[in-house]
Parts: structure tokens; sequence; C-alpha cells
């Protein structure tokens, strides 16, 4: 097998958040050469821009990539956002993976019988790609009547760090999930907050945490797999807002209300109902989600009409030497987590390097 150059690769892996280090991981040990190219300045991928006070619905031993368990573990020890970059951080230095940064991946084309990766001044060729660059690049905000002559602040949560810009305002929380619920009650600490949520939000009961939704989580994935039944109660808790501290917090101090949606924006605040006055507001913070950050693989013509790539386990059906991590439950069960993704990982580092084996 002739050399490589410099600029030539077996695998290329864009996107160094934890899906990234999590095929790094397996595929130091193939024996390919590889490059995990990551758009960050620094390790810590999408947890760079969670919020300050954001922490994990799990404890440290069930919250970690493969090989080594986060360190500070404990039964009852939820790490922060803090200690999730410094595990990250850790993790890439123990393992020596290989990464440059920062490195923003443009288009990743075909050349004959290699991917060609643009980013920006240069261009790095490779035999196979895994795309790992999830979601937080592509932060969702629904049409909303009006909301274009709305003339307050406007943010979506992945731009959020902290309720302290918004002291004494009146704010607007938008969207039902966890990152509604967690923001809203640290903002409703210091501003005049109302959230504003589709339905009812279904709240877990206070001793169920992370584990417990992994545990359910895995039961559904065995459901769909094999056509076994699960039970109602695991499947009811997914989706469900987690009541961790400051939630429960705020529940007890009567601050975790919700409202259904207002009927449109104004120049200054928003409608409630056809006929009502406007109630002024500063401030809309949007948590509605994400989608998945795949704009670099269009020149591929395997993004579909609905944001995702058809894939057999993980890998493309359209374009057979591209493999797809950590963007949700269609690239493998539980692979947008910390815990799950290793299973991913593995498989695919496998199907890689058998792969560019067969074609040696």
């Amino acid at each position: 097998m002739p050399a490589l150059k410099e600029n030539e690769f077996d695998v290329v892996v864009i996107g160094g958040g934890q899906a990234g280090l999590a095929v790094g991981y397996y595929l130091r040990r193939s024996g390919l050469r590889y490059i995990i190219l990551d758009a960050q300045n620094e390790p810590g991928g999408a947890w760079l821009h969670g919020w300050r006070s954001l922490r994990l619905f799990s404890p440290a031993q069930w919250s970690s990539l493969p090989g080594w368990l986060m360190p500070g573990g404990g039964v009852d020890k939820y790490p922060t956002r803090d200690e999730v970059l410094s595990y990250l951080r850790q993790y890439e230095e123990r393992y020596e993976l290989s990464i440059r940064r920062p490195f923003t991946v443009t288009s990743v084309k075909r050349e004959g019988g290699h991917f060609a990766i643009e980013t920006g001044n240069s261009v790095i060729f490779a035999k196979a790609v895994v795309s790992a660059t999830g979601t937080w690049q592509k932060p969702f905000i629904p049409s909303y009547p009006g909301r274009e002559l709305f003339t307050g602040i406007q943010i979506h949560s992945a731009n959020y760090e902290s309720p302290d810009a918004f002291a004494g305002k009146r704010v607007l929380i938008i969207g039902g999930g966890n990152s509604g619920a967690q923001i809203l009650a640290e903002v409703s600490l210091v501003a005049d907050a109302t959230w504003v949520t589709l339905e009812e939000p279904n709240y877990l009961p206070d001793d169920v945490d992370g584990r417990v939704l992994f545990d359910a989580a895995s039961e559904k994935y065995k459901a769909l797999t094999t056509g076994a039944t699960g039970t109602k109660k695991s499947y009811d808790l997914l989706g469900s807002i987690v009541m961790v501290e400051p939630v429960r917090e705020a529940r007890d101090a009567g601050r975790l209300a919700s409202r259904r949606p207002f009927v449109r924006f104004t120049e200054t605040g928003v409608v409630w109902h056809e006929g009502d006055e406007p109630e002024a507001i500063d401030v809309v913070i949007w948590c509605t989600g994400f989608k998945f950050a795949l704009d670099h693989l269009a020149p591929l013509g395997v993004v579909e009409n609905n944001g995702r790539v058809k894939v057999s386990g993980t890998r493309s059906e359209k374009e057979p030497n591209l493999w797809l991590v950590g963007y949700g439950s269609w690239t493998g069960f539980a692979s947008a987590t910390l815990i799950g993704v290793g299973r991913t990982a593995r498989t695919t580092a496998k199907e890689i390097e058998e792969t560019l084996k067969m074609t040696a």
C-alpha cells in the first residue's frame, strides 16, 4: 500500500465533541491513519456553549465515554458543565487522540476514489469520512406570527449563558423541554419570567434521573428491535422534565408554571388572545431545539428533505464510505449521549477498518 501524503488520511472524523472523541478512541487502535477535525478553539464540543449552571442528569459513572470513567463519580454526584469540559479535555490527552483545531469543514466532495474535505484554506483527502458534528451549530426557531416585527431581544438557548443580563426584565421562555425548565428556573429568580409551552409539561418524580431514563430508552429500543413489549411507565419517562435541583426549587417556590402559546408578536410584546391588549415583553429565549448540522455534506447529495441521511446502522446508504455518529436514535441507540455514543462508535470504527482492508 503506498504511503499517505501529509494531507491524506484513511479516515477523517468531522467534529471533536463527544461523538468524535469516542470514534477516535476506537480508531486509534485500528492502525488506520486518522484525524479529527474540530471547529472549536479548545476541547469540549457543544459543551463549550452550554449555560454556566448546566448539570448532567446522571452521575459521572453513567455519563462517561468508552475506556475511562469521568472522575469524581458518586451515585449522587451530578457533574457540572465545567466538570464535563475538564473530562473531555483530559480524555483527549489521556488517549493522545489526533485532533486539529480550529478547522471548520465547509464541504465534503467526492474526487475519484477519495473524499476531498475542504476547510477554508486547505483540502484534506480521505478514504472514509465520519461526520460527528451534532446539532449545536443548527439552532431551530419556529416560524411565529409577527416574530420579525418584535424589536426586543431574541436569543436561542444555544447562546444563553446566565440570567445576569436579564435582571429586572420581562422575559418569555419558549419551549417545553428540559432546557426551557432549567433556564426558567434561574431566570425567574431575577426577572419577570413566563414559560410558554404547547401543553402542560410532564414532570418526572424527584428520584428519577438519567440512569432511569437510559434504562427506559434501552427498553424502548429493545421493544422496537425485537418486538418485545415495554412497560408504559418506562415509555412515559421519555421526553419529560427531569427534576434536577434548580427545577425542584423553582417548583417548590411556585415559579414553574407554564402558559399555552400566545397568538402573535407585536413590535413591543405579544398578544395572548385575539382582542386582548398586547403585553410588553423585553426578551424572548427560544428553547426550541436544534436541527442536524449536515450542511458540509450537501455536495454529496446524501441529505434528505427531513434533514437526515439514510443510513444502515451508521453507514450512509448512498455514500458507503461515509458514516454518521452521534446525531440521535437514527444513528444508533442513545448515540447523542455521553454514555450511549460508545456503542455506535465501536461498531463504526470496526466497520470502517474492515471496509478499508477489503479495498486496500
